[in-house]
């Protein structure tokens, strides 16, 4: 008797809408260094979440002081899409930072609003990759979609921290270049403490030390992230080896002061200046129509959380109750938020007196 087979059809899992879902269930949490710990999501409602390497997500984490918002890039592959994880290095002082370490486990759920970001890879075969302590995140997801990918590439990996032990991602680097021939990798440690058997350079990043590991990199595509001065010293450093500005891409979140430049006396008095009102902390000051709130308000010692100061992170997302601003975001905000009266002070200027739910 003859048995025709027949193939089930093939069901599409449902997509995460960034939009509307914001539920990530943890399952499971690992130790990378003494102080750094990668913690892993998937969707709580079993959706698939695609996202670009270099992305990441506004985590919402309720504390004693209330809510408090943090951007984290994704640390995982964007090839394994049941899952996303995120790696998080241990803050003195921080509150999330050590909420996180301390009692985020396995089986709880975190609203978290993203994929966000344009931190990305360009088209081509040709890189060379910065990153500086929890600035190896993004530019790791990176290499593990490449590698996912089997993709033949010629990249240059450097990777700066304080000592041998606080290199993330070390091991697995070693094994992802065994199977990915175009990768090369360099680790260097500030100092040796506590591996005094380091074989390797150590010390900061230099002009000579990158154009000794990569005499071409004038003819690559440069993708950098770390803290501020590692990334100024790293910007410097490409732009005198000759990389064009175009080439060169970089990503933090450290621009959390914001400057207004000063206007000269006699323009301010023709600038037309609103007041604005923080309900929660019982305060008012004024803010001329061409300053940022977040900025007017920081200098006024007005308490606003706040994480990249450009309209990407979401960390000052604050409630409009009255009021008209102009804004002028970067994906850090959703437009249903901004249907129900959600604002980015950091890239708005009010258009009006405006009253604020901080």
């Amino acid at each position: 008797m003859d048995i025709e087979m027949v193939a089930a059809p093939s069901i599409r899992p449902v997509d995460w809408d960034p939009e509307s879902d914001s539920e990530l269930l943890c399952i499971d949490v690992h130790a990378e260094t003494h102080d750094v710990k990668t913690f892993t999501f998937v969707s709580a409602s079993e959706k698939e979440i695609a996202f670009t390497a270099g992305q990441y997500f506004a985590f919402d984490v309720e504390t004693q002081s209330g809510t408090e918002t943090r951007c984290y890039s994704i640390s995982s592959s964007p090839s394994r899409r049941r899952a996303v994880s995120i790696t998080v290095k241990r803050v003195a002082g921080g509150i999330v930072s050590n909420w996180l370490h301390d009692t985020l486990t396995a089986g709880q759920i975190l609203h978290a609003a993203g994929p966000l970001g344009h931190f990305a890879r360009p088209a081509g075969r040709t890189y060379l990759f910065l990153s500086g302590g929890s600035g190896i995140t993004p530019v790791m997801s990176m290499v593990r979609d490449l590698a996912d990918q089997a993709m033949p590439v010629d990249a240059v990996f450097l990777h700066a921290g304080r000592t041998p032990l606080d290199l993330v991602f070390r091991a697995e680097l070693a094994t992802i270049a065994t199977r990915l021939k175009g990768l090369r990798l360099f680790f260097l440690p500030e100092t040796l403490a506590g591996d005094a058997s380091w074989y390797g350079l150590h010390g900061r990043i230099s002009q000579e030390m990158l154009a000794l590991m990569v005499p071409d990199a004038a003819g690559r595509t440069v993708l950098c992230c770390g803290p501020a001065p590692f990334m100024a010293a790293a910007r410097t450093i490409c732009t005198r080896l000759g990389v064009p500005a175009e080439n060169y891409i970089e990503e933090s979140f450290d621009a959390a002061v914001i400057e207004d430049v000063p206007t000269p006396l006699a323009v301010e008095k023709a600038v037309t200046a609103f007041k604005v009102t923080f309900t929660k902390q019982g305060r008012s000051i004024e803010v001329a129509g061409g300053q940022t709130v977040l900025g007017c308000a920081k200098k006024a010692g007005i308490k606003v959380p706040s994480s990249c100061a450009t309209g990407l992170c979401g960390t000052c997302k604050s409630k409009l109750l009255s009021g008209e601003v102009a804004m002028n975001h970067n994906g850090g905000i959703r437009q249903r938020e901004i249907d129900a009266g959600f604002f980015l002070p950091c890239c708005s200027k009010p258009l009006s007196d405006l009253v604020i739910e901080r």
